[in-house]
């Protein structure tokens, strides 16, 4: 894996958060700047409505969501409906199957942080533009931006057959 790689991402998301980003448009951004995934920076808007996990609505941490979506630019399925049914659905619960990487990332965060809510991860704080509560925030965006390009070269150099953790399908 290249740590340079890592290391810029994360870099990238602090300058990101700095200049006034949201959380996901932090993570994503910082991925699509390291040249990694071929996407164009209006991309970027595609994360925006992902900030305060959901428009401020405090469900998923749009830090993690970001750095999803940065990895589903490069792993993700780019024709889903190619092939047939069977494939298409073993193609994302199979082994090797696309869910078996992705299924780590929320997995991971939560064993870091706690929690994967916005709501749940922000609840010490009275008001939004605490610093204290940006500091924390800014933590998780880097956390989330180095995670997501790791989980790229995790998914370049392994494939997608690491084993799941707890899920909605019980898949194992």
């Amino acid at each position: 894996m290249s740590d340079d790689l890592v290391q810029k991402a994360k870099d990238n998301a602090k300058q990101n958060f700095k200049d006034g980003l949201n959380c996901s448009e932090s993570v994503f951004k910082a991925i699509i700047d390291t040249g990694v995934t071929g996407l164009d920076t209006e991309t970027v808007s595609l994360a925006t409505g992902f900030g305060g996990g959901m428009g401020l609505a405090g469900n998923n941490c749009g830090a993690l969501i970001g750095a999803i979506m940065a990895v589903g630019a490069v792993h993700g399925r780019k024709n889903p409906l190619e092939g047939e049914f069977k494939d298409r659905v073993d193609r994302l619960y199979g082994n090797p199957g696309l869910y078996r990487l992705f299924n780590g990332m929320s997995h991971e965060f939560k064993e870091k942080y706690g929690a994967l809510d916005c709501m749940k991860l922000n609840e010490g704080y009275t008001e939004w533009f605490e610093k204290d509560r940006f500091r924390e925030c800014m933590k998780m965006v880097i956390y989330a931006a180095g995670m997501a390009m790791e989980y790229i070269q995790k998914g370049q150099k392994e494939g997608y057959t690491q084993p799941f953790g707890a899920n909605v399908a019980g898949r194992v």
